[in-house]
């Protein structure tokens, strides 16, 4: 019998195909099969656009790329294929199609039958046409949510796994270090344990559909000079390794990553895509990180271009290959015929080349695009007539229902108050004037990497492909029996002050005047927020501020809105406006959100993620920093935010009390656990967001004041408490020494019960005893927050 069986698999698929074989066996033998060309084929992606008449993909222009020709390219194979939907405005379905049919020419015309691995790119959501713009990485900082973060990611994953996608070009780790960076919309915050726990939890979600997460950028990009985009970043190896570099080791010790992309920066000198130490010494001896690292488009190229440190392509492509980095991105230029000449030649060892293949082909193997019965077929096209494209036209929905119901609860969990004299909720005022640039602009809720604004603007005459109900359309259907007036008074950043007076005529004749400022989303200068948008000061675009100020003169009470992708000074506002509410672009459902929060249908309870200055100018700063980066006597600049990290107003009261402190004293091994009571003393069912701050009085190295070390979200009822208790081991006390190394000592600390990181509701004071401890990347990275016997909402 098992003689027979044997006879029956004589037809056998080859090593590399076999699913019965181990990952390594398989991948040893397609590495021992290929050619030079066929292994470097594989290391390098080619831009695409999609056809919206479902034929194969086109290869994409770019100035930073000369002609691809894909009919020479082929037959060696191809390892990517670079944004097949975020290219140009495609029909999601017939986009898939394309795919499907360029993977089939793809597979069938290399020796070994092997499909590209797709990407795209996923910041707020999969940048196509026709999908759900979800609110920016920002906003979900605001949120202080891991867990709804978890569930927008995997959502997201599910739909371009749905349509033959494999990678996702997300999360953003950067830790804002100065908000004046274009870039700052795209991240979650300025402290780096709140970017750590939302980013991997967008990565446990996205990895959980079957997509690749890329962490990026890997490291410093948020911290250049002046927050220029690209310039080289001044930063010591303390505050790389306590700030910056923690929510990528956590993204890969908890969520499970399989890509990283590296940094465009240089950090003292070294580029990240040349930097050894970091991609292989750290990632991956350290760490033990075993995924791809990618790199950021063009950044091999820039090696020598904007780095140089490289001769000339293919010392470019030495350089990146010997730190580590795997995958030429966005297309091929250096992994190409530069790098087959190195080999050649002897300049660069062909070990190197294997190094990377073996990742590369590992991680398609997991894909399954290794596998005998691989087909190019994606599941939103299973049972599809695709013989007749034109019957598959909107067929695919990627904005469903479902999308847009969680795209408007992490937008209503985002939008934060930061000011209310008790104007808000509004009650049915009879006259609002609705003013300002923003106020009747549907994509003033978008994010640069948003397709409308990162593509759609490319194409005037298609349509948006999602609704984006402007403030005014869902304030006025929020107020139906309200009259409202509306004049934006100046442009965004165009300077114009002509339209003040018409908006200062229209506050005068409301009741009240709600006004709409904030940015335009855009790259390399279509915008003043977005990549390569950086801003010479915190102070509002154009003529906004002249705007502000002339409507606080009215004397009508005035509800300050802003829509924008950074925080910026307010000026008098943030003290004369009736409210303030922030919105960090809130996404495609985010006007429903504000609606609801001024209307008092929603209950806010969103949470700064990063510091709101009171001046333009007093940058870089974040709330994480020594005593003297704060307000002191030996200097006339006044950092102090006019709103502070983790600050947001509620419509209720909450009430801390009864701290209890298990023991005040612990190991340097050990752990403390606290206790508290909160209840909502308010009216209304609300969220409170507790945050645990660790100070650390004295320390063998200068300490930030005081750092975020845990939080949650508890949501009560009118009258309701609840006893919270809270674990912290003694590994968050850790920072990097003096000799480098990271080390928990002893001494006394005090951990901080928080609403704002400038609100201490209730202070224990704890000691640690014993002897200074090394920890590494296996210490504890979480305190637990517990009510009464069950886990909630932990960090």
């Amino acid at each position: 019998m098992t003689a027979n069986v044997a006879e029956e698999k004589t037809p056998a698929v080859p090593v590399w195909n076999d699913r019965a074989v181990s990952v390594s066996e398989r991948v040893d033998a397609l590495v021992g099969a290929m050619t030079l060309r066929e292994k470097i084929a594989q290391l390098y992606g080619v831009w695409v656009g999609a056809s919206d008449e479902g034929g194969d993909v086109a290869p994409h222009q770019h100035d930073m790329e000369e002609a691809v020709d894909l009919d020479v390219l082929l037959p060696a194979g191809l390892g990517q294929l670079t944004r097949p939907f975020g290219t140009a405005p495609v029909d999601p379905a017939l986009g898939a199609l394309s795919l499907m049919r360029s993977q089939a020419r793809i597979a069938a015309e290399n020796r070994f039958g092997i499909p590209a691995l797709a990407h795209e790119e996923c910041l707020a959501g999969f940048a196509a046409w026709g999908a759900t713009a979800y609110p920016v990485p920002l906003s979900w900082g605001a949120t202080f949510d891991p867990h709804l973060v978890r569930r927008m990611a995997a959502t997201i994953g599910r739909d371009m796994r749905a349509v033959g996608v494999h990678q996702g070009l997300a999360p953003v780790l950067d830790v804002v270090r100065d908000a004046r960076w274009g870039r700052v919309e795209e991240t979650i915050g300025e402290d780096p344990y709140l970017v750590g726990t939302i980013g991997t939890a967008y990565v446990q979600g996205l990895e959980s559909a079957g997509i690749v997460a890329t962490l990026k950028h890997f490291v410093g990009y948020s911290a250049s000079r002046a927050g220029r985009n690209l310039a080289p970043s001044s930063v010591g190896p303390r505050e790389r390794a306590d700030v910056l570099l923690p929510p990528f080791e956590m993204a890969v010790r908890e969520g499970g990553a399989r890509s990283v992309m590296h940094a465009y920066t240089d950090l003292d000198g070294i580029p990240a895509a040349a930097d050894e130490d970091l991609l292989t010494g750290l990632l991956r001896d350290t760490w033990g990180f075993d995924g791809t690292v990618v790199a950021d488009y063009f950044g091999i190229a820039f090696l020598t271009t904007l780095h140089a440190i490289a001769g000339d392509w293919a010392d470019a492509a030495g350089a990146a290959l010997r730190a580590g980095v795997d995958v030429e991105l966005p297309t091929v230029k250096t992994f190409g015929t530069p790098l087959e000449e190195a080999v050649t030649d002897g300049r660069v060892p062909e070990t190197l080349i294997d190094r990377a293949l073996r990742r590369v082909l590992t991680q398609k193997t997991a894909l399954g695009l290794l596998d005998a019965d691989w087909t190019p077929l994606p599941p939103a096209l299973t049972g599809a007539d695709l013989d007749t494209p034109d019957t598959l036209r909107g067929s695919i929905d990627l904005d469903g229902p479902a999308n847009r119901a969680l795209a408007r609860t992490l937008a209503e969990e985002a939008v934060v108050l930061l000011s209310n004299d008790g104007i808000l909720p509004l009650t049915a005022p009879r006259r609002i004037a609705l003013l300002g640039p923003n106020a009747d602009e549907p994509t003033a809720v978008l994010g640069c990497y948003s397709f409308p604004q990162h593509i759609g603007v490319h194409h005037p005459y298609s349509p948006l492909g999602i609704e984006l109900p402007t403030l005014r359309d869902t304030l006025t259907a929020e107020f139906p029996d309200t009259r409202f007036t509306t004049a934006p008074g100046t442009g965004i950043d165009d300077g114009d002050t002509s339209g003040i007076p018409e908006a200062v005529r229209a506050a005068r004749d409301a009741d009240i005047a709600v006004v709409v400022l904030g940015d335009r989303a855009g790259l390399f200068g279509r915008g003043t927020s977005g990549e390569g948008c950086d801003a010479e000061s915190l102070a509002l675009p154009g003529a906004q501020q002249q705007l502000l100020d002339a409507l606080l003169d009215t004397g009508t009470p005035l509800v300050t809105v802003l829509l924008a992708g950074r925080p910026y000074a307010l000026g008098r506002a943030a003290d004369e406006s009736a409210a303030v509410v922030q919105a960090f672009f809130p996404g495609e459902e985010g006007t429903h959100a504000i609606a609801g929060i001024l209307a008092g249908r929603l209950n806010p309870s969103g949470r700064l993620p990063v510091s709101v200055p009171r001046i333009p100018g007093a940058q870089p700063t974040t709330y994480l920093g020594p005593r003297l980066a704060h307000v002191n006597n030996v200097s006339s600049i006044d950092p102090t935010p006019a709103f502070p990290f983790g600050h947001g107003l509620t419509y209720t009261t909450f009430h801390w009390t009864d701290l209890a402190v298990d023991h005040h004293e612990a190991p340097t091994d050990g752990a403390f656990t606290i206790a508290l009571t909160i209840r909502n003393t308010g009216r209304r069912p609300g969220t409170e967001t507790v945050q645990l701050y660790l100070h650390d009085p004295v320390a063998s190295v200068v300490q930030p004041v005081q750092r975020l070390i845990g939080y949650t979200r508890l949501t009560l009822d009118p009258g309701q408490a609840q006893r919270l208790h809270v674990t912290v081991p003694a590994d968050l006390a850790s920072f990097t020494g003096r000799d480098g190394q990271r080390i928990t000592e002893p001494g006394t600390l005090e951990l901080r019960l928080a609403s704002s990181s400038t609100q201490p509701h209730l202070t224990a004071g704890v000691t640690l005893t014993g002897p200074q401890r090394h920890v590494d990347h296996t210490r504890h990275l979480h305190a637990e927050f517990v009510v009464g016997q069950e886990p909630v909402a932990r960090a």
